[in-house]
């Protein structure tokens, strides 16, 4: 069961598409986080939804919100995928222990091995106000990322 509004968002540790360690708790008390899992890179319904994310990008990375989006894909693979699609966020690696962060937000889809489309907004102090969960298939509205955030 996928983590609920009100729940403490757990914290993880996970490295993005260049390497670098980042922790849902290096941003508590600076600023609010918009954490989306997406199944793979390169796939069409999650490309479309990055470079959505891409093109309204100052509505998600700013001075009081962070953008992060996580796959079970390998540092390697979003690296070439950040490039290849111009994404000037952080891409995280939910790869190994394959799938731990996923399943602790409980949006890892065991049969398929990835996650499911999950999204959570985070605020400052590590309490997700605002969720939805979308099975695979199934594209998220970015307005409903903006209505949210908009309530912080």
């Amino acid at each position: 069961m996928a983590i609920q509004v009100g729940d403490k968002a757990p914290d993880f540790e996970l490295k993005d598409n260049h390497g670098r360690t980042v922790r849902l708790s290096d941003f508590r008390g600076e600023k609010n986080v918009v954490l989306l899992f997406y199944p793979f890179a390169f796939t069409g319904v999650c490309t479309g939804e990055l470079c959505a994310l891409r093109d309204n990008l100052p509505k998600f990375v700013n001075d009081d919100t962070q953008l992060l989006a996580v796959s079970n894909d390998s540092i390697h693979t979003l690296r070439v995928f950040a490039e290849q699609e111009g994404l000037e966020y952080p891409l995280l690696s939910d790869f190994w222990p394959h799938g731990d962060t996923s399943r602790a937000y409980g949006v890892f889809d065991e049969d398929k091995g990835c996650a499911v489309r999950g999204t959570f907004i985070i605020d400052k102090e590590g309490v997700v106000r605002w969720t939805v969960v979308n099975g695979l298939p199934d594209a998220r509205d970015l307005n409903e990322y903006v209505k949210a955030l908009g309530t912080l």
